[in-house]
């Protein structure tokens, strides 16, 4: 018994060990690649899109994340106002009608109609992404979480992933806390998912807010590794403010290191409130998080 247990507890730290030293196209520790920060649009300072654009640019941000509402009839206006800058969109936050789960066949048509049409736009933009939620805790009814209902959505996500592939783009499943969503809060939970879906055109993303339900933010990026993560969130870790204005809770060393060692070359999007001036907040926040990139 005493030999069984030293080979069960041998086996077990050697599990542990082989999980935190390798990985598929996992890079060296230290790898120095860039952080590519990106704010969403509504958070952005200015009154105008080209001044919201110069805001970002001027604190070396490379991308922008704009929401899905109406994205159709703004592909020319994004395309003319982002020509000759360096930066470029990074995902679409969501901006469908209806959800993938819904049990009334009406909302479900919206669902199916609205999304691919932000899809469409999503690949005209060189996004990496159109970002989505199977269903928030207040969206009823609901198909009944259960095997049968996970297999229903894996099969709508493959149909929906292989059209985001024919446009050049991608579906990205956000879990979220349980506060927010009853069906899928963990980082794995929608990387499983996304394989399930069988589609290269699924993928997912985490977010430094509702991964508190995470046990840590390198194993859950980890979960997703370099084949499913497409687009971080990430806000202050106490209020859902920018980064910083949470003082010594906002650390998010441990996650930066997960994404430095897989090489992740997308992009770490703002998607929080603001107490302070927004302009010398976000500013604050960029110079933190990139610091904070340098130490991981």
């Amino acid at each position: 018994m005493a030999g069984a247990a030293a080979l069960a507890l041998s086996s077990s730290a050697f599990s542990l060990t082989s999980c935190s030293n390798a990985g598929e196209g996992k890079k060296k520790a230290g790898d120095s690649r860039t952080l590519n920060l990106s704010f969403q649009e509504g958070l952005t300072p200015g009154q105008t899109l080209k001044e919201k654009l110069d805001f970002i640019e001027s604190l070396g941000v490379t991308g922008f994340e704009p929401g899905g509402r109406g994205l159709a009839a703004r592909v020319d206006e994004i395309k003319n106002a982002l020509e000759g800058r360096m930066v470029k969109v990074s995902a679409i936050c969501a901006g469908f009608e209806g959800f993938i789960l819904a049990e009334d066949p009406a909302v479900k048509k919206l669902f199916d109609t609205t999304m691919r049409e932000i899809i469409v736009a999503a690949g005209k933009l060189g996004s990496t992404g159109v970002i989505m939620v199977p269903a928030f805790n207040g969206q009823k009814p609901c198909k009944p979480h259960t095997q049968e209902t996970r297999d229903y959505l894996c099969e709508q996500l493959h149909d929906l992933g292989e059209f985001a592939r024919e446009n050049g783009t991608t579906v990205i499943l956000e879990p979220l806390n349980r506060g927010e969503c009853f069906y899928m809060r963990l980082v794995a939970d929608a990387a499983a998912i996304a394989r399930d879906a069988d589609s290269e055109g699924v993928k997912c993303m985490g977010d430094f807010w509702h991964m508190k339900e995470e046990t840590s933010d390198y194993g859950a990026f980890w979960s997703a590794g370099t084949k499913y993560l497409q687009h971080v969130h990430i806000a202050s870790r106490g209020r859902r403010k920018t980064p910083g204005e949470d003082g010594p809770l906002d650390n998010y060393v441990d996650g930066f290191r997960a994404l430095k060692e897989m090489g992740y070359d997308k992009y770490v999007s703002f998607e929080c409130g603001q107490v302070g001036d927004p302009k010398t907040v976000l500013s604050a926040a960029v110079d933190l998080l990139r610091k904070q990139w340098d130490e991981a």
